[in-house]
């Protein structure tokens, strides 16, 4: 199978080259090399290389940023999917695209399901809905919902984001700022690359999954095993989320279902497997 990935030097995208170069002959497009909100651009790289599958690993994450830079956000997280799945209309790929739980409002009290009515609080969160939506407009789609990325593949850049920045600021034994009333389902890179190769693989009927770990937990929750898996003392700053102040709102109860995606035959291991391998191979890759 020939793999066009997207955004393939990001935490995300360097694992699923990773992941799917051992069996596949795996494009992989940078920003570089591609800026998926060119529709030109998209239909001059994609098209003649006439991939079996194309997967979206490009996205505009920025979510405070957002608020006060609508179009760059709608150009890449909407509009630049849109290209990629006009794209995969034209030379009949199947489309992988990850979405998050940003589109949501947070108001649940359990594990949001595929077929939840999505609520988007903030532009950033907006962007990332029309994007599914333009998403399974191709054909054959999947569009994985993940939140809270941790780790990254052999070889990948630099990790980012906040389970990286909890880990090392235990490491340096100072304590970390965390949330008490933020309830997630954190996603470790490896098990959602490793999810997407095995859809690509099988027969799962195409559509929306959630490609989270499985379970929930606060992020004090999620600090606590980490300083339990490093062994250091367990010092936190512990906040609410109301003692601090963003430019864009965040849905407060992010936990995913990860039901359907097991229904399809792939079991997405719990949040604290993911943190054991994780906290594993982080000295080796970081």
């Amino acid at each position: 199978m020939r793999i066009v990935v997207a955004g393939a030097r990001g935490q995300l995208g360097a694992a699923v080259v990773r992941e799917c170069a051992p069996a596949h002959e795996v494009v992989p497009l940078a920003r570089a090399d591609l800026d998926i909100a060119d529709d030109r651009a998209v239909a001059a790289s994609i098209d003649p290389l006439r991939p079996d599958a194309i997967v979206n690993c490009a996205a505009d994450n920025r979510v405070d940023y957002a608020e006060d830079h609508p179009v760059e956000a709608l150009n890449v997280n909407a509009f630049g999917v849109r290209a990629l799945a006009q794209a995969a209309r034209r030379i009949g790929a199947t489309l992988v695209h990850y979405s998050t739980d940003f589109v949501f409002d947070g108001a649940s009290r359990s594990p949001y399901r595929e077929d939840d009515r999505p609520n988007p609080i903030g532009v950033y969160a907006a962007s990332k809905l029309l994007g599914e939506w333009f998403a399974l407009d191709a054909p054959r789609a999947y569009v994985l919902r993940v939140e809270s990325l941790f780790g990254r593949a052999e070889g990948g850049p630099k990790e980012k984001g906040s389970v990286a920045t909890i880990l090392d600021e235990l490491r340096a034994g100072r304590a970390p700022r965390v949330f008490v009333d933020r309830t997630i389902s954190p996603t470790y890179v490896i098990d959602a690359a490793r999810a997407t190769r095995r859809l690509l693989e099988a027969t799962a009927a195409p559509g929306l999954y959630h490609c989270v770990n499985a379970g929930a937990c606060t992020w004090l929750e999620l600090a606590e095993e980490l300083a339990t898996r490093l062994g250091v003392e367990p010092r936190f700053d512990a906040v609410r989320m109301a003692d601090v102040s963003f430019r864009a709102r965040r849905p407060q109860f992010s936990a995913l279902s990860t039901d359907k995606l097991a229904a399809a035959g792939i079991e997405m291991p719990p949040w604290r497997t993911a943190l054991r391998e994780y906290v594993t191979h982080a000295s080796v890759y970081r």
